[in-house]
């Protein structure tokens, strides 16, 4: 099961208490206090760890503690400190207080730890409090207690591309053509019900990671459809694909509208990302008809048709693209990089288009 959020009351160890003990031994004629001191308790720490890819593993289990310290004991000997709980999260999580909604971690990078809550120190035992007014004290210190907080545990799923469309659009199609991502396909809304990350390879080397979510239905920043449950999790993308379905009854322009809309209403920052187009299911329609209507969707946003591919899409079809001329490119963000028809199943310029989103991503990465 996917879970992207989860609350956790996270509690460290208590501090062990200090002993009272006196030394009496044979043949020793001075004994004296001799109480060890207490152990500390646990930390609480946070891990990251790429093999975990969902908070799912904190079902049935909301509140977690680090082990307390054990008691002193007699001849000085200190208790054993309570081991630490390290919380395991997978890469993109935010920690964020349950209280306050203040984010207190975003934890991003395979591999990292932070100390959340100290665990408490361990009390003092007898031999502390001796002096010469008083020689046999009775008294030693409890441990300190332990933290307790309560935290939300957010997940945002990292990926440089982020695909946005209406249901049944052809995102999980894409996906699972151009990435290792194998998401469920079939000829129905709402296939997918949880996000997928698919890492897309261009050449031997390069590589940049794709993410797919739910559809997104107009009216979805009032709760309708699942695509806004989930679009927190391309926030973090600089780069969106905007897929627009050539061959269903919505008009492609009323489509594109829709979906840069709602993301408006999401995000400003999101809307404001660098994006491309693609025109999905050209193989749905004959020839003659992929090109009349790529290229009337491409005047009704305000462009032209360009007349040479810089990325190697298909010159049988109109398309638009941004092209560099010489030096580096600039792109303006206001426009898409790239809109071009595409059919996953016949393969249509989908090599162009993996090329064309990487160039895109490097530009996004700086």
């Amino acid at each position: 099961m996917f879970t992207d959020h989860v609350t956790l009351t996270l509690s460290s160890g208590k501090g062990g208490a200090g002993c009272v003990a006196f030394r009496r031994e044979k043949f020793v004629t001075k004994g004296g206090p001799n109480g060890g001191d207490g152990g500390r308790g646990g930390d609480v720490w946070f891990r990251v760890d790429n093999n975990t890819h969902t908070l799912s593993h904190f079902k049935g289990n909301r509140n977690l503690k680090a082990e307390s310290g054990r008691p002193g004991m007699g001849s000085r000997m200190t208790g054993k400190s309570g081991e630490k709980l390290v919380v395991v999260v997978p890469p993109g999580t935010q920690v964020i207080d349950a209280e306050t909604g203040e984010v207190l971690f975003d934890l991003l990078k395979d591999g990292e730890e932070v100390l959340f809550l100290k665990g408490g120190k361990g009390g003092l035992g007898n031999y502390h409090f001796k002096s010469s007014t008083n020689q046999q004290p009775r008294y030693a210190q409890p441990g300190q207690p332990a933290q307790v907080r309560e935290v939300k545990l957010d997940l945002k799923l990292i990926a440089d591309v982020g695909l946005v469309g209406f249901p049944n659009v052809g995102k999980s199609t894409l996906i699972s053509t151009v990435s290792n991502a194998h998401p469920e396909v079939a000829n129905y809304e709402f296939t997918t019900l949880t996000p997928k990350l698919g890492q897309v390879d261009v050449g031997d080397y390069d590589s940049f990671v794709m993410a797919d979510i739910p559809g997104i239905i107009g009216g979805a920043s009032d709760g309708k459809g699942l695509g806004l449950q989930f679009l927190r999790h391309i926030e973090r993308t600089k780069t969106l694909l905007f897929m627009i379905d050539m061959a269903t009854y919505r008009e492609m322009i009323e489509q594109y509208n829709t979906l840069r809309e709602e993301l408006m209403k999401f995000s400003q920052k999101l809307h404001e990302s660098s994006f491309a187009i693609a025109l999905t299911r050209a193989d749905a329609l004959s020839p003659e008809e992929a090109r009349e209507k790529t290229e009337h969707f491409i005047k009704e946003i305000g462009l032209s048709p360009s007349r040479h591919s810089e990325y190697g899409f298909d010159e049988n079809f109109p398309y638009y693209e941004q092209s560099s001329t010489e030096g580096d490119l600039e792109i303006d963000l206001k426009k898409p990089f790239f809109v071009a028809p595409l059919s996953s199943v016949m393969h249509i310029n989908i090599d162009a288009l993996r090329y064309g989103l990487y160039e895109l991503v490097k530009m996004a990465r700086g």
